[in-house]
């Protein structure tokens, strides 16, 4: 079935009124999430695009759902912003309403916060075609049940994004990162989490096995070496400064997810440091790939195996896994929690069932 190419909110309105089974798509680039299954039709928002508002004063914009992040971006830069929470997929083509819908950040999240700690607004259409307001335009706004925060990895069980606001921070002068080798892993995990603990501004905190820390930091040109020395006093060794276009590719790979075999299943996994050694050495076994992100609260795995094994291995260590690529029909793995609320929210917002079931 071609998918249905909608360009105003009006069409989204109709397509889902006069629709049995509908999973809303943007870019595409997390395509686990956006293909179609059980008979469902796709909702292709690419044509519904556009930025509707723009303050550089307040921090804020409001954007249609199918706008680029690689547009958003662009125009940000112009007057020295960003959205801090370094959404991925922004070069393969990412939407905004992807980016909420997944509810995927980027390395960023660990100074900033993630996709939901910026999202100000929303408007999206239910179950039975009705244009749904939570939240403003203005980052002031935070009266009355939190809608926008419910949409952010609702994965378009619940309704169809259509317009999102959010606030944006300034962007850094400069950046770089020190990357820092271990010869154990246990190591490099003890230094994350020292590091996640002490004062220091870092932009990102990431663990890449076997055994490299790597942490980026964002300021004055002029006063990043200083403060790179201090971080290597602090852990008593020393690393390898990246700075500008290696520091900026290092980061993008990161983000986009290059490291990943294209034959490989991707899964992001929530978890906590004292829960990831436990993880890793079963993915050791299993010939995984995988980055640690936010001081090793969040794994990102490239699995080389069947889903169901996966499925099985996240479930005996209690902890669950969205898959990002691979089968459509296995997106939530692991221990599911959660469930019993959610399906009271969906049954609320889309009665008829209009949209897939979680």
């Amino acid at each position: 079935m071609a998918p249905h190419l909608v360009d105003s909110i009006g069409a989204v309105q109709e397509a889902v009124r006069t629709s049995t089974s509908l999973l809303p798509r943007g870019g595409g680039t997390k395509p686990a999430l956006s293909a179609a299954s059980n008979g469902a039709a796709i909702l292709d928002l690419s044509g519904l695009t556009g930025v509707l508002e723009y303050d550089p004063g307040e921090f804020t914009f409001t954007a249609l759902a199918g706008t680029k992040l690689a547009e958003v971006e662009a125009m940000l830069a112009e007057n020295g912003q960003s959205l801090p929470f370094d959404p991925p997929f922004v070069k393969a083509g990412a939407t905004l309403g992807g980016t909420v819908a997944s509810g995927l950040s980027g390395p960023g999240r660990q100074r900033y916060g993630g996709v939901r700690d910026f999202i100000v607004g929303v408007r999206f259409i239910d179950g039975k075609g009705q244009l749904v307001r939570g939240g403003g335009k203005v980052v002031k706004n935070a009266a009355g049940f939190d809608l926008p925060k419910l949409m952010v990895g609702s994965i378009g069980r619940l309704g169809v994004l259509v317009e999102l606001s959010f606030k944006v921070f300034p962007s850094p002068k400069a950046y770089t990162t020190l990357q820092l080798a271990f010869d154990k892993f246990t190591d490099a995990l003890a230094a994350t989490v020292r590091l996640a603990k002490a004062p220091f501004d870092l932009e990102a905190l990431e663990l890449e096995p076997p055994g490299t820390l790597c942490v980026r930091i964002g300021g004055l040109s002029e006063a990043l070496p200083p403060r790179i020395k201090r971080l290597e006093t602090f852990l008593e060794r020393s690393g390898e400064t990246l700075a500008e276009e290696a520091e900026a590719s290092f980061w993008e790979t990161l983000r986009e997810f290059r490291w990943v075999p294209a034959d490989r299943l991707l899964v992001k996994v929530p978890l906590t440091p004292k829960r990831l050694l436990p993880l890793d050495e079963q993915l050791e076994r299993a010939g995984a790939e995988r980055r640690y992100s936010v001081a090793g609260n969040l794994a990102w795995v490239a699995w080389p195996n069947e889903v169901s094994e996966f499925d099985a291995l996240l479930s005996g260590l209690e902890l669950s896994g969205l898959v990002l690529r691979g089968p459509p029909e296995r997106l939530r793995i692991g221990r599911l929690m959660g469930d019993r609320l959610l399906r009271r929210i969906k049954t609320t917002l889309d009665p008829e069932g209009r949209f897939p079931a979680y």
